[in-house]
């Protein structure tokens, strides 16, 4: 037998178990015939003899015992099978000669039994049983014939029965052998859906967006884990859409009435813009699908993309761009030598401006390419702050006192000492284009954050301010208002502060310029800690 099919043999115990079950509850009803009218049982000539009575008592401990044993000691299935049948084959023979012979009508248990057997058997046993059923009949009909007053053309009937066992022993077992293979399949097809759906809810659980399944009466009846966090809750078992989320539950009776637009632009209950799509399945529940993405993770994502594609583009010519720039610089440097006139001056001059500029957006467009090459360390944000406004000071030829520095305490901020020299110089150069002049106008004030292990830098000036139809815009790469600058400042700013873990947001209520970097002091060790760990 091939191996599938012993596996699925092994699981024959509790069909075996009701054939005992059965040949028990036949066993106690030939005993209870002792109770019945003589008139019922005549056809049957059973005599309730003592050997009769202690027969039938030995027939049902032997298949009580064998009930058991199949329930309880489930090994050697055909050693209990054989000793089973052998039991049945043993006392249907005797209680069939008792009876005389053929004629009793016992033999049609027999029939049974082998049925039964045959269904639940191994292979090349069927036939043994079969076997061992004709020749009991045969055997116990030709004894009668020869000792009792068996009529003897009752042998042929008996042998026409004989012939009808190994008939039901073949036919039985074929049956029996489709039923296990088909059992074989349902039990590997089972399995295969079950790791199917184990792998399908894996997938669900990793996906980034969130997953709902609704059905045709708006009840969610499954979700992932994203959706949790995306509509601030997780859904009661059996919880309609429409209490779950009414903002959703309306886009889809919106959906199941058009069905023209699958995608629509909601507010979750915690506030956040959410795209919600809807898809019909096809399962006979008739459940819609519905998928719930970010919109900020959206915008997020299409902005990665523009990135990753400028800076495919920009890498691979910004070094080509810098050496005719050099050219060019060096060409005019050359020309303006010559001192031909105002009108020469003027032109070499805007050319002159317009390479410095070109100059700039390559080098700020390089500094973006090396913005993951950090070295991250514990800066004391006093020592640091008034160093960096003196360099400033003295490169941009500022008037002193322009600048104040406040710094409460002494806090420090973990970042790479180049990046958020970079970032200041911007926020700052910003600050000091755009505000009034006067003593004090920018200020650079640092403070603990909201949350344990944060500060915050606030860039601070006293001009007019970012104007309401651009606040979105000012992050994006080459958006500028300034008709000198390059657009990357505010951009590389950002950049810079997310490579060093760290946050870059223009205030929302502030009436001039207010820029604010919000970065952790808790992530890199204290110049103390660094030194001990040192000289150990």
């Amino acid at each position: 037998m091939s191996d599938w099919l012993a596996t699925t043999w092994e699981a024959s115990w509790r069909p075996f178990q009701y054939f005992n079950l059965y040949r028990l509850v036949l066993g106690g009803l030939a005993l209870l015939g002792v109770l019945l009218p003589e008139g019922w049982i005549a056809s049957l000539h059973l005599t309730y003899s003592l050997p009769f009575l202690l027969l039938a008592v030995l027939y049902m401990s032997v298949v009580g015992t064998g009930l058991l044993a199949s329930i309880h000691w489930q090994h050697r299935f055909n050693f209990q099978l054989s000793l089973q049948v052998m039991t049945d084959v043993a006392a249907i023979g005797l209680l069939m000669y008792a009876g005389g012979g053929i004629g009793s009508g016992v033999g049609a248990l027999m029939l049974v039994s082998l049925a039964t057997a045959s269904l639940v058997g191994r292979g090349r046993l069927v036939l043994f049983y079969a076997a061992l059923a004709t020749l009991a009949t045969l055997g116990g009909q030709v004894v009668g014939a020869v000792f009792r007053d068996f009529e003897p053309a009752t042998i042929v009937q008996a042998g026409f029965l004989s012939a009808g066992f190994f008939a039901t022993a073949i036919l039985a077992r074929l049956l029996g052998q489709r039923l296990m293979a088909n059992e074989e399949l349902a039990r590997q097809r089972g399995i295969s859906l079950e790791n199917q759906s184990r792998i399908s809810q894996r997938v669900i659980e990793r996906m980034q967006d969130g997953i709902l399944v609704v059905d045709s009466d708006g009840q969610v009846q499954r979700h992932n884990p994203v959706v949790e966090t995306m509509l601030g809750a997780a859904p009661a078992p059996e919880m309609r859409l429409a209490d779950y989320c009414p903002a959703l539950a309306a886009a889809l009776a919106g959906w199941k009435v058009a069905r023209a637009n699958a995608t629509t632009d909601f507010q979750a209950p915690n506030g956040s813009e959410l795209r919600a799509r809807f898809e019909q399945t096809a399962s006979s529940a008739g459940e819609i699908l519905v998928f719930l993405e970010d919109i900020g993770r959206i915008e997020e994502r299409a902005q990665q993309m523009k990135l990753a594609a400028l800076g495919r583009l920009t890498a691979s010519i910004a070094h080509e761009i810098r050496n005719p720039l050099s050219a060019i610089s060096h060409a005019g440097e050359l020309l303006r030598e010559e001192r031909r006139g105002d009108m020469q001056e003027r032109l070499l001059k805007i050319l002159a401006d317009n390479v410095a500029r070109l100059d700039r957006i390559v080098a700020d467009i390089l500094e973006l390419g090396r913005r993951d090459r950090m070295q991250a360390e514990y800066l004391p944000l006093r020592r640091f702050c008034a160093q960096f406004v003196e360099s400033f000071e003295s490169a941009h030829a500022v008037v002193p006192g322009l600048i104040q520095v406040d710094v409460a305490g002494d806090p420090g901020i973990c970042f790479d000492r180049t990046h958020l020299d970079q970032v200041l110089w911007n926020l700052l150069g910003n600050a000091v284009r755009h505000c009034r002049g006067r003593p004090g106008s920018v200020r650079l004030h640092v403070a603990a954050g909201d949350g344990q292990g944060l500060v915050e830098l606030h860039v601070i000036d006293d001009g007019a301010g970012v104007p309401e139809m651009v606040r979105s815009q000012i992050f994006e790469p080459f958006f500028t208002t300034h008709h000198l600058g390059t657009g990357l400042g505010l951009f590389i700013a950002r950049e810079l502060c997310e490579a060093n873990g760290a946050s870059l947001e223009l205030a929302a209520d502030a009436d001039g310029g207010h820029f604010i970097l919000v970065g952790r002091c808790d992530t890199c060790l204290l110049p103390e800690a660094s030194d001990a760990r040192a000289a150990n």
